[in-house]
């Protein structure tokens, strides 16, 4: 059996289906996964995950030779996947201690970490100082005087981004939307706080501003708010001359990707096209030297290469209202449909080769009504023991999993070329006893 055209774009790029209608990925049948390695289940293709790093290398470094693409570990990151990121040629965007001990787990190249967030400790900062990070992307006046102190004590000086909040809405939910004034993050460009934080920068002895950063939000499926970062940014950085040089500009990241076999979303070389383009035309009309572009592709890497696998459990149905199918996971390792409403779509991988049969909403154990992964589609008939994977589920659902109801966080394996590699054990009821 083939797989259907209209699933190529959301399943791992090697997905295929045996003679026996399971869903193979990386050469792997999961339902022999499952049997070897239980439910709920996450799975990550190795060869989509090197393919998505090459192809934002070579996409935008063809169009803009001067570029650094560092991967946002929020979207979900351990130690294998940080390994890989390393071998692929990737840089790291992080967000908290924890993300800069993987990094630094794996000797990671130190000069290719960006340490963002708008909260950062001063132990973190420490951290980040003593372990030699190659950017410390300042948020708030506040930190800027921390690092500062502490750079200075540490008897360095910190090369710096300062982020910046251009007052562009990308047109995503609210709840990612970051770019706009009225948000946690950044020194707002319309209030004059942008460039206060770049005088105090310029004058602090620990710290050295090399360049701007925004982040838009996340995902956008939309090309035109970056050129208009691009132009708000650059424009102030023109303002700000001579006493700053643009050296480095990173428009963030948050590049949509497809979801559902309905979904559609601008390409890596159209997100690319669009980016350098209008960077070095706005950087020759305004005189400004070309500097180093640094993009953060975060679920764009890792989203498609990664499945759910459950078992279901109890069948529900309510005639005439709705049929519930029970899975043994839920918004304890995907709160996605909860907390933002996401879309995803679902096979019945031990069925591949039958036909749509009902319309049915599958939930999970969570106690919550509101534990809903997909609230309607059209699948096989489900019985007890059938495994469902839930397509492009790499990006955010292990990172934001938790232990809500005491919930076990699933195990983790890494297939290729026919095998799998357990990349995060399974917790244990062990590991809630000792927490305790």
């Amino acid at each position: 059996m083939r797989i259907p055209d209209d699933l190529k774009n959301i399943l791992p790029e090697a997905a295929a289906v045996n003679n026996e209608g399971h869903l193979i990925i990386g050469g792997c049948d999961v339902v022999g996964l499952v049997g070897e390695f239980g439910t709920p289940l996450y799975l990550f293709d190795e060869a989509t995950l090197r393919h998505k790093c090459r192809e934002y290398r070579r996409e935008f470094s063809k169009r803009y030779s001067h570029t650094l693409v560092i991967y946002a570990c929020k979207a979900f990151l351990n130690l294998a996947l940080a390994q890989i990121l390393m071998q692929e040629g990737l840089g790291l965007d992080v967000v908290s201690g924890g993300e800069l001990h993987v990094a630094r787990s794996v000797d990671f190249p130190m000069e290719k970490v960006y340490f963002h967030g708008n909260n950062k400790t001063l132990s973190e900062l420490r951290l980040a100082l003593d372990w030699g990070v190659g950017r410390i992307v300042v948020d708030n006046f506040y930190e800027l005087s921390l690092l500062d102190d502490a750079a200075q004590k540490a008897g360095v000086t910190q090369d710096i981004l300062l982020r910046l909040s251009p007052g562009i809405d990308p047109h995503t939910h609210e709840l990612t939307t970051t770019g706009i004034i009225d948000s946690k993050f950044g020194f707002p460009i319309v209030t004059g706080q942008a460039e206060e934080a770049l005088v105090r920068a310029i004058s602090s002895p620990g710290l050295r501003p090399v360049g701007l950063h925004v982040h838009l939000g996340s995902p956008i499926f939309e090309i035109e708010p970056y050129e208009q970062a691009i132009e708000v940014v650059l424009r102030f950085a023109a303002e700000m001359r001579p006493m700053f040089e643009l050296l480095e500009f990173s428009p963030g990241g948050g590049f949509a990707i497809p979801y559902t076999r309905h979904d559609s979303s601008p390409s890596v070389a159209e997100y690319a096209q669009a980016i350098s383009s209008r960077l070095s035309g706005l950087a020759g009309e305004l005189g400004l030297s070309l500097p180093r572009l640094v993009i953060e592709p975060g679920r764009s890497i890792v989203g498609r290469a990664g499945i759910a696998l459950y078992s279901a459990g109890a069948v529900k149905d309510i005639p005439g209202v709705r049929k519930y199918v029970s899975l043994d996971g839920g918004m304890a390792d995907n709160i996605r449909p909860a907390l933002y409403g996401a879309r995803y779509e679902a096979l019945v991988a031990n069925k591949m080769d039958a036909e749509a049969a009902e319309r049915v909403a599958l939930v999970g154990k969570l106690c919550e009504s509101g534990d809903v992964l997909i609230k309607d589609i059209a699948l096989p008939r489900i019985e007890p023991g059938d495994i469902v994977a839930v397509l492009v589920s790499g990006a955010y659902c292990l990172s934001m999993a938790s232990n809500y109801n005491c919930s076990l966080k699933p195990a983790v394996v890494l297939v290729g070329d026919s095998k799998a590699r357990l990349i995060q054990r399974r917790e244990t009821y062990e590991d809630l006893r000792v927490r305790g």
